[in-house]
């Protein structure tokens, strides 16, 4: 019997001791326990139960909820042993989601950069030399290692979205009250989200479902005039300064919208700008000392200096200048609604640059101000945001962030789909034209490429499912060329068919005739025992046809 769960568990403690990187991990579960949970969802799936999030591990960052895990917040003279999970926790394990172990952050969720923990600095998973961006550090580096394959995070001013861009990563910080934030430490309690991390949109959308509770703000999706997407994007000069490279990447991501048929149009940056300053320098980090601050100034061990300084400074904060901070920002919420108009997003880069470990050490509270400039006016405007790969930029990871009004989350996913470059699907079986299960790659915006034949070097099989379909199977002897059609498709719509993939079928890398390679549906070999072996045929659609012919089938 297949056992797909206990697979990934064991391939994700190998990933562990390979990577090599302790200071992702706050509390990190022993195997034999996940082993025990994995064979117990392998007989579930056996038994016919469905579980859209079967097998997958997910990291939980250290200030969010997790039985039997100490919820720390990134300060070990903090934690508390919860009496139950976080109810997004809960959710996702109820989905048949497989928790790793708790993440670290920069302490009590404070900071971008993912370096203000004594649990160590979280190193950057493609160049340990630089942050990894936080707070939710952890997490996004989980992910982007392969060792997990959701982790949550949490965003006040950014921690769900830098992370990802710097990691290479998606990150979906929702509107604000979609995602319920019971069980989280809070930073800010007013504006926190709980955010999610994973390798593709469709792994992101899926969590964030199941995560979410449609109930708690019923307030409408705003209207919106029929038409392509409109995308708002500021002139070069109002970015102000980023790394070499940066603005060219994301004009290029802009460019890349426009192809796929978005209008592009200018926008005012400033109120968004002089909002993000507000977060920080004026008078709402003062709810930072009314969540910790009195167990701050108690002075325990473990306090991360910086955040127990920007936590300590909030205690003497003015009452009027609260009040004022909020008028100020009404207005300049009103100015950037304006601003924005009629446009379904604002496209920023996610950062205005990628620090080293070295220069936040040198400059820790200028460089992290600096990491907040298109992030920190987020929850203050109640929007929503998407932070997406976009490319690279130097060999590391370049990320861009969608940005729209709250209850515009699936839009906004809608819209970062475009960002990613399509890819190749050669199928074989029943996913070619006119076979039942076409229609599923003709709903995902997928296109006929050509038909060709893979390298000679599979047999075919005739499975017994409903629908009818075969099993490629790659042999390493007497094998043959079998007809395959190439389609290409967005890279979400690849994914999302991956999520939905019935055993015993596989997504694998197919050789074909001309030497390349294409993604493709493999079949697990046990599959194929006493299943007839069609190879003879050349492929699924000749097979079908000697049947319907009344063929002699051997």
């Amino acid at each position: 019997m297949p056992r797909p769960a206990l697979a990934r568990v064991r391939a994700a403690y190998a990933r562990i001791e390979a990577v090599d990187r302790p200071e992702i991990w706050i509390g990190l579960r022993p195997q034999s326990a996940l082993e025990e949970e994995a064979h117990a969802l392998d007989a579930r799936l056996a038994a016919g139960e469905f579980l859209p999030l079967a097998g997958r591990l997910l990291a939980v960052k250290g200030n969010i909820d997790v039985a039997g895990l100490p919820t720390t917040a990134g300060c070990p003279s903090y934690a508390y042993e919860p009496a139950a999970d976080a109810p997004v926790v809960a959710r996702l394990r109820a989905a048949g989601a497989l928790v790793v172990g708790t993440t670290n952050l920069d302490q009590f969720a404070t900071g971008l950069v993912g370096t203000r923990s004594p649990y160590g600095a979280v190193r950057n998973a493609h160049d340990p030399d630089r942050v990894s961006g936080g707070s939710s550090s952890g997490s996004a580096v989980a992910v982007a290692l392969g060792v997990a394959d959701l982790a949550l995070g949490t965003d006040t001013a950014g921690s769900g979205r830098v992370p990802a861009a710097f990691n290479g990563i998606v990150g979906l910080k929702p509107t604000r009250g979609l995602v319920p934030a019971d069980g989280v430490v809070p930073a800010c309690a007013s504006l926190d989200c709980v955010t999610v991390f994973a390798r593709t949109l469709p792994e992101a959308e899926t969590a964030l479902s199941l995560m979410s509770s449609p109930a708690t703000r019923p307030v409408p999706v705003p209207a919106r005039v029929p038409g392509p997407w409109r995308i708002a994007v500021p002139r070069a000069e109002q970015l102000g300064e980023l790394d070499a490279g940066w603005a060219e990447a994301h004009a290029s991501a802009a460019v890349r919208l426009r192809a796929a048929g978005a209008v592009l149009r200018p926008v005012d940056l400033t109120p968004f700008t002089e909002a993000a300053a507000m977060l920080y320098e004026g008078a709402f980090v003062a709810e930072r000392y009314t969540a910790v601050g009195a167990f701050v100034d108690s002075g325990p061990a473990g306090l991360d200096p910086t955040v127990a300084g920007i936590i300590s400074a909030a205690r003497d904060l003015p009452a009027h200048r609260l009040f004022a901070d909020r008028d100020r920002l009404a207005r300049l919420r009103t100015a950037a609604e304006a601003a924005l108009g009629d446009a379904d997003a604002l496209l920023l880069p996610t950062t205005p640059g990628h620090p080293t470990l070295a220069e936040v050490a040198a400059d820790p509270l200028g460089t992290n101000a600096r990491l907040g400039r298109f992030t920190n006016s987020t929850n203050l405007f109640d929007q929503c945001a998407v932070a997406a790969p976009a490319g690279e930029v130097g060999g590391l990871p370049f990320g861009v962030m969608l940005i729209g009004p709250a209850h515009t989350d699936e839009r906004l996913t809608r819209i970062a789909a475009l960002l990613t470059p399509p890819v190749r699907l050669a199928v074989a079986g029943a996913h070619l034209t006119g076979e039942p299960l076409n229609p599923q790659l003709l709903s995902l915006g997928a296109r006929l490429i050509r038909t060709t034949t893979t390298a000679p070097v599979y047999r075919l099989h005739a499975l017994r499912t409903a629908p009818p379909k075969p099993g490629l199977v790659r042999t390493d002897e007497a094998g043959a060329a079998i007809e395959t059609e190439i389609w290409e498709l967005p890279a979400a719509g690849l994914g999302a068919l991956t999520a939905a993939l019935p055993h015993p079928m596989v997504l694998g890398r197919v050789d074909l005739s001309d030497g390349t390679t294409a993604a493709g549906f493999l079949c697990e070999p046990y599959a194929v025992e006493g299943a007839e072996d069609i190879t003879r045929y050349g492929g699924w659609r000749a097979y079908r046809s000697s049947r319907e012919e009344g063929a002699p089938t051997f």
